[in-house]
C-alpha cells in the first residue's frame, strides 16, 4: 500500500487536503507553489487558508468533486479579491525555494542520463521529493509508476500522450499511466516532484535505449 493510498490521486483531492491542512509537507510546498504560479488562483494564496477552513475540515478529500465549486464558495467567503504581487526567487516560486533551498541557477544537479538532470532530497515526511531538468526537446523513456508521482512545472513545458504540461501546471500519475514526455524545444523544463514510488520504465530495449542515448 502507498504512502498516499489514493487519496491525494487528483487535484480537487489536493484542494481539499491543502484547505484541511492535511497534505505531507512536500505536498503542501507544491500546491504553494501551484497557487504562486497560476494567475488564476492567485487570490487563493492570501485568502484560502483564512477562509472556509473549518468547513472543509471535515470532508474526506475524496469526496470533493467539485473543485470549481469549492472555489467559488472560497472566492465568495473573501472580503476581497486583491492580492499582493507574487513574491519569487527568480524562476522558483518563493515557497519552493524556501523549501529546496535554492534557487535554479544554483542547484547541485547531477545528471541520470544525456539531457536529464536531477536534484535528489531523499524522504521529506513519507514523500520521496526531487527537482528535475530537461533538456529542451529530450524525451524521457517510457515509464509507469509503481506508485503515486505528482509533478510541479516551474519552467518550460513537456508533452506526452495525456497534453501538455506548462509552468504552473501539475502532472498527477498513477499506475495507469504509462506516458514517454517530451520537452518542448524552447527552454528546459524545470519541476518539482513528489513521489511514494518508484518509476518502472516500459516499452521495448530498442525504444528504451533510443531515448536514453539521444543527445
Amino acid at each position: 500500500m502507498t504512502m498516499y493510498q489514493g487519496q491525494f490521486g487528483t487535484l480537487d483531492a489536493l484542494v481539499s487536503g491543502y484547505v484541511a491542512g492535511s497534505l505531507p509537507r512536500p505536498l503542501h510546498v507544491l500546491m504553494d507553489a501551484h497557487l504562486e504560479l497560476s494567475p488564476a488562483n492567485r487570490p487563493i494564496v492570501a485568502g484560502l487558508e483564512g477562509v472556509a477552513g473549518d468547513a472543509l475540515e471535515q470532508l474526506d478529500p475524496m469526496e470533493l468533486g467539485d473543485r470549481d465549486g469549492a472555489l467559488s464558495a472560497i472566492f465568495a467567503s473573501t472580503t476581497s479579491a486583491e492580492t499582493d504581487p507574487v513574491k519569487r526567487c527568480g524562476t522558483m516560486p518563493r515557497a519552493l525555494a524556501d523549501f529546496v533551498g535554492h534557487s535554479v541557477d544554483d542547484i547541485p544537479w547531477k545528471t541520470k542520463m544525456p539531457g536529464f538532470r536531477e536534484y535528489d532530497m531523499e524522504d521529506v515526511d513519507g514523500c520521496h521529493v526531487s527537482m528535475f531538468w530537461i533538456k529542451p526537446g529530450r524525451t524521457v523513456p517510457s515509464h509507469t509508476h509503481e506508485g503515486m508521482e505528482l509533478s510541479l512545472i516551474i519552467d518550460g513545458a513537456f508533452r506526452d500522450e495525456r497534453g501538455r504540461f506548462g509552468r504552473g501546471d501539475i502532472s498527477i500519475a498513477d499506475p495507469s499511466v504509462d506516458h514517454r514526455p517530451v520537452a518542448e524545444r524552447d527552454v528546459p523544463c524545470i519541476g518539482f516532484a513528489v513521489t511514494d514510488a518508484p518509476l518502472r520504465l516500459t516499452g521495448s530495449l530498442r525504444q528504451r535505449l533510443s531515448d536514453i542515448l539521444a543527445i
